[in-house]
């Protein structure tokens, strides 16, 4: 399905490419359809076939004005050298000026479609044009790359915004074949140009905090609906990000482990994370829903069928740190659970939460 997915981006970057290229050649195209246009409504109004011609003194209708302009563009002539002066200079300037306007508009066009290195940003605004439900990575330093590694591990699309061209990991970024848009995303409209009115996620994971918090801030102002999970280093301070600005996570220096990053941008409620060995474990939160196939289970159940702890939950009457493997599941039942992410997306997605 990926492969079909990324053929079917490809389709409609190019689609939206033809367009900006268009817009780029406008100038051209319109100098081109003016001296058609022009010139087919002089020699409609003021032209009159010579007297040895088999329609002398007549006048060419305009179609078959336009259609003798636009030949003459291309040295053609439909009509009879003219008597008149100022429609002989025609004659001599439609031809010069008109393929100028076709050699300017098709050399701009040609060269941007088949050149899209040339053109870089571009095509890269292009691609990321066609992304939707993805995560937006902002700075492609040494966590910004990892983040960006396990994102597309977990099978997500990614955008990434990088403000220096000549950084360490910018083509290492490029090898990943995700859309790289070179720009400031302190600037509204660098991160609307990478998609976050459409995106699911943004990390903005740079080196400055306060640019961090400046991005996370645009980013919510433009879709209050977006997860962030933000880049901070000072702790005391990132605990008052998360509480006043309601910014879902923010990570002090001492939990900058890019596999923390991406899997807080996941969207299942996780708490920590943390490696055991190879193996990334995620404490996350779960309430059982009204029509979730889990009522009647028991924790032991759930335990057994997914390989996951239950390390707490909560019922009508009271927490239990340590529940009991006996104890059933209700509706409305708090959990707090370890497991992998991808036992996380099983559980909650059998839950109905997704």
């Amino acid at each position: 399905m990926r492969p079909k997915r990324q053929l079917r981006r490809q389709l409609r970057a190019q689609l939206r490419d033809i367009r900006v290229l268009l817009r780029e050649s406008g100038y051209s195209i319109l100098l081109f359809l003016l001296v058609v246009l022009g010139g087919a409504v002089v020699f409609h109004l003021f032209y009159t076939f010579p007297a040895e011609a088999e329609r002398a003194g007549q006048s060419p209708g305009l179609g078959e004005a336009v259609y003798a302009t636009f030949s003459l563009i291309f040295f053609e002539t439909l009509l009879p050298f003219p008597d008149a002066w100022y429609l002989q200079a025609l004659f001599f300037i439609i031809p010069v000026v008109g393929l100028v306007a076709v050699a300017d508009g098709v050399l701009r066009f040609g060269t941007a479609l088949i050149n899209k290195q040339a053109r870089g940003q571009k095509w890269q605004v292009a691609m990321a044009s066609t992304y939707s439900d993805h995560i937006i990575v902002c700075g492609t330093g040494k966590i910004g790359y990892r983040v960006t590694q396990e994102l597309l591990k977990y099978g997500r699309d990614v955008v990434a915004i990088e403000a220096d061209e000549n950084g360490r990991f910018v083509e290492k970024v490029r090898a990943l074949g995700i859309p790289l848009l070179i720009a400031d995303a302190r600037r509204s409209e660098t991160i609307i140009q990478a998609g976050v009115e459409r995106a699911d996620a943004i990390i903005p994971c740079t080196d400055d905090e306060l640019a961090n918090l400046d991005i996370a801030l645009d980013a919510r102002e433009i879709n209050p609906k977006i997860k962030v999970v933000l880049r901070m280093f000072d702790s005391d301070l990132a605990r008052r990000v998360e509480k006043g600005f309601g910014i879902h996570t923010a990570f002090s220096g001492s939990a900058l482990a890019a596999p923390i990053f991406a899997a807080a941008a996941m969207r299942l409620d996780i708490k920590h994370s943390f490696y055991v060995g190879d193996d990334l474990l995620n404490l996350s939160e779960m309430t059982v829903r009204p029509d979730s196939p889990l009522i009647g289970w028991t924790v032991a159940d759930l335990q057994q069928a997914y390989d996951l702890s239950v390390v707490f939950h909560r019922g009508n009457q009271h927490g239990d740190l340590h529940p009991d493997p006996e104890q059933k599941l209700c509706t409305g039942d708090f959990l707090l659970v370890l497991a992998s992410l991808a036992t996380l997306r099983q559980i909650k997605t059998l839950n109905g939460e997704f």
